[in-house]
């Protein structure tokens, strides 16, 4: 039996593609298929021999069945690749929104593509960011009200395809030592994954309705440390009002900076 995929990572590679080739050609000498290997892959042409050890086995219909999945693959890549050419066509009117997004931790060009064409660039048909993030049903769940339960199926479904782009993007962000990953993981030990990956489509809506609300406006990361910070300014406030009451004083407090959370 054949196990390429034990060692080779991707078995569209250039490497993959030519042994697989040759097998369908007829090839079943472990050692020669083994030495098609290119690149980094030359350092596993012993483990490459050991997993094409049952070569031998892989028969005449075996290399038919083969021979026409690797054609349907070329078939669609072809097909991909015509469909990427005219999206990059279409979207070039919208570049500077696309690059807006790509800059947000967890959504790459293709994601940013995407939220464009299902929400546009024009944020006037959504007065707020609240509006945005309620027209996606990316709001916060309420169970009851009034006595009567109220759940995902009584508040709708909302745009699948954003859904799908946020719910990825919600898991690549995640990983990231940013902002955003450490609001996912602040999320998901508390309450979960499926609940961190719809606060942080949340937010990424929220972040999204901003940029595109001004052309001008980038993107900037707020860091990994961002939540610790906030609450430590916090404390240090309450902390000083809590003294400052302490000795008779009514304070009210303006930020000299803007910034200042």
């Amino acid at each position: 039996m054949v196990k390429l995929s034990v060692v080779v990572s991707d078995l569209h590679g250039v490497s993959s593609r030519q042994i697989m080739d040759a097998l369908i050609d007829g090839c079943r000498d472990p050692k020669a298929l083994a030495q098609l290997a290119h690149g980094t892959l030359r350092r596993k042409i012993s483990a490459l021999e050991e997993a094409l050890d049952g070569a031998d086995t892989f028969t005449d219909h075996h290399a038919f069945v083969l021979a026409m999945m690797l054609d349907n693959i070329d078939r669609l890549s072809t097909q991909i690749d015509k469909l990427t050419t005219q999206i990059e066509e279409l979207i070039n009117p919208y570049e500077r929104q696309v690059v807006q997004l790509d800059g947000i931790a967890g959504i790459g060009r293709t994601a940013a593509q995407d939220l464009i064409a299902e929400i546009g660039v024009d944020m006037s048909v959504f007065p707020t960011a609240a509006h945005l993030v309620s027209w996606a049903k990316f709001c916060p769940q309420v169970k009851a009200s009034a006595g009567k339960r109220i759940g995902r199926n009584a508040r709708g479904k909302g745009n699948r395809y954003v859904a799908g782009v946020l719910g990825e993007a919600s898991i690549s962000a995640g990983r990231t030592r940013t902002r955003l990953g450490a609001r996912y993981r602040r999320v998901a030990k508390r309450r979960g994954k499926a609940k961190a990956q719809v606060a942080l489509g949340n937010t990424i809506l929220t972040i999204t309705h901003a940029l595109l609300s001004d052309p001008t406006a980038d993107y900037r990361d707020l860091g990994v440390d961002y939540y610790e910070t906030r609450m430590h300014h916090r404390r240090q406030v309450t902390s000083h009002l809590r003294s400052l009451q302490r000795l008779g004083y009514k304070v009210s407090l303006e930020p000299v900076d803007a910034q200042t959370p």
